[in-house]
């Protein structure tokens, strides 16, 4: 699949999904296609974990509470450390975001579905530092985010969207900046 239609076949799949595993060839081609994203000063805050052991995911999505995910066959867990960078400014939001995009366009181009969970385990019930501890990751990283990754078990359904004439212009702000331009 070319990058385009990557893109453009994305979204965030919320169902169910097969009891197929995900070969680690192919959690392998996803987690470099996060790495390969850029970073901020290149401090690199980045690290991923790929899990698709049963009994270590099913304690993971134990934890998960209310549950997402779905019980995917697998799941990238998306680290990130607090390192400051240029002028004391710290990129990891970026650089793990960046990541996360890489890994969605990557898992949809090799034929599967996932979904950025974050927000969900980032809250003050600590879900994200609860699993963290089951994959034994040191205090000095947080786990921001998780991908559950696997084939459909039925099909995707897509959020409506904003036309595009809705949200991108060419010049300046508004369906009218292009005239505004030219006007100058």
């Amino acid at each position: 699949m070319d990058v385009m239609t990557a893109i453009l076949e994305r979204t965030s799949y919320r169902g169910r999904y097969e009891a197929v595993p995900v070969p680690e060839a192919d959690l392998k081609r996803i987690l470099e296609a996060g790495l390969a994203a850029p970073s901020g000063c290149n401090k690199q805050t980045v690290s991923l974990i790929a899990v698709n052991d049963a009994e270590l995911l099913g304690r993971l999505y134990d934890v998960v509470v209310p549950p997402v995910g779905h019980r995917a066959p697998a799941m990238i867990c998306v680290l990130t450390q607090r390192i400051p960078a240029y002028r004391d400014r710290c990129f990891s939001v970026q650089d793990y975001s960046a990541a996360i995009e890489n890994m969605l366009l990557a898992i949809v181009g090799l034929g599967y579905q996932s979904c950025w969970i974050e927000g969900h385990i980032t809250d003050a019930d600590a879900i994200g530092r609860k699993m963290a501890e089951l994959l034994g990751v040191p205090e000095s990283c947080e786990l921001v985010c998780f991908l559950p990754v696997g084939r459909a078990a039925e099909p995707p359904v897509r959020a409506r969207r904003k036309s595009f004439a809705e949200r991108a212009f060419f010049n300046g702000f508004g369906p009218e900046a292009g005239d505004r331009a030219s006007a100058r």
